[in-house]
Formats: structure tokens, sequence, C-alpha cells
């Protein structure tokens, strides 16, 4: 059984843009379950707010840098962990630059690869996930502490986040070519969109682990985006 878990913030945690949650077979790692089959176990690790390096005054316990190391241990054995944050980084409190927050997002992915899981425990591959773009408007959306600046540098994150895939020879999807934000709250995906994410990212996980040189050829809008081996 190959054991994935899903390291994100509340699009991974399934955040209804109306309130509350989606169901499990609604959001996209449950949807990615229901894909898979029997033959993988999908973990979520989804929390509202998360960020990847950075310490948030106001919100309290939200780095992933502190999160991801307890969980790593705590879900042994793991194959492969889907990393998909950088959305809370946007934040105006944060004043991250785009490739800022590209970097903060590969360094979870270094200290996935280089966590000391022990000798009878595989090191997990890596999959990152650009995150979809944030919708104009979100200075208006209950969601609090984004202004209209946190649009455009969204747009900018995919081309920082395949550079970092890349260079790490990860594999590595942009949610934003197959799913949006809500026009609802400008921030969190409708069911439809949960589906098509989990779909795309079943399609990278198959492609992957069918073939033994890992080559995956996704096709349309995913070709210029598929990464190297991962050794």
């Amino acid at each position: 059984m190959m054991n994935i878990l899903c390291f994100g913030d509340s699009n991974t945690f399934g955040t209804n843009p109306s309130g509350g949650r989606w169901d499990l077979h609604e959001r996209w790692p449950g949807v990615l379950q229901d894909e898979l089959g029997d033959d993988y176990r999908i973990i979520e690790e989804g929390l509202g707010g998360r960020i990847t390096v950075m310490e948030d005054a106001l919100e309290g316990d939200k780095c992933g840098k502190r999160h991801l190391p307890v969980l790593l241990r705590s879900h042994r054995p793991l194959h492969l962990v889907i990393i998909m944050l950088g959305t809370n980084d946007m934040k105006h409190r944060f004043h991250m630059l785009p490739v800022d927050i590209a970097k903060g997002a590969a360094h979870l992915g270094e200290i996935v690869k280089t966590y000391p899981y022990g000798e009878y425990y595989p090191v997990p591959r890596v999959l990152l996930v650009s995150p979809i773009l944030i919708r104009p408007g979100i200075s208006h959306s209950p969601y609090t502490g984004f202004t209209e600046d946190a649009v455009t540098v969204s747009q900018q994150l995919g081309n920082y986040y395949r550079q970092e895939a890349e260079t790490h020879h990860w594999y590595y999807l942009d949610a934003a070519t197959v799913a949006s934000a809500s026009e609802r709250d400008k921030l969190h995906m409708e069911k439809e969109d949960h589906r098509a994410l989990a779909a795309a990212i079943a399609k990278v996980i198959r492609d992957c682990y069918s073939s033994s040189l890992c080559a995956i050829n996704l096709g349309s809008p995913f070709v210029s985006q598929l990464t190297r081996r991962q050794e």
C-alpha cells in the first residue's frame, strides 16, 4: 500500500466557501482516495491559515515548518508527500515576494527529503503543488488579511514553484490550471474544483508509479510542468 500525506491549508481541509467544511468525499483528499482505490492510503493534513515557514502572531499555531516534522514521524511509513501551501503567505502582514513564498514551500519539501525516518522507513517522494489563484475582490472576502495585491502575487507563483520542483527533481502540478477559487469568497474551492484537482493529482500519481522511469507525459496543460525523475 502506498501512503500519501496531503499537507496543506484550508483548501486541503476542505473549507466550504459558504462556511463549514465539505464532506469527506467532496474535498480533494477524499476524492483522491476514491480515485486511487484501496492500493493507496490518503492522509489528510489540512489546516486553515497554515503558512509555509513563517510564524503568525495573530492566528497562532499556523507554521508549516513546525508542523511537518511531527506528521512525518507519526504517519510513517510515507511514500509520497503532497505539499500545497502558499496561499496564506500572501496575506498583507507577511509582505512576502512570490519567489520567497515558493522558496518557503520548497523548504518544506527539503524537510521531507532530509528528515531522519529511521532505517526501516523509506524517504518519501515530493509532489509540489502551486496553489489556486486568489480572485479579485479578496479584500472584501469574509476571510481577512488579504489585500488586492494578493491577486497579482498568486498569478506569479506557478512559475516559481515549477522552478523549485525542477531544481529539486520533484513532481509538480499547478493547481490553478485545473481548479479555481469560488466567486463566493474568492479563496476556497467549490465541490467541482475539488473533484478536478483530485483527478489531476491522481493522474500524476498513477503515471509516476505505473512507470519504472516515472517519466510523466501529462499532456496539455501539464506537459510544461512535469519534473524529472526523483532518485
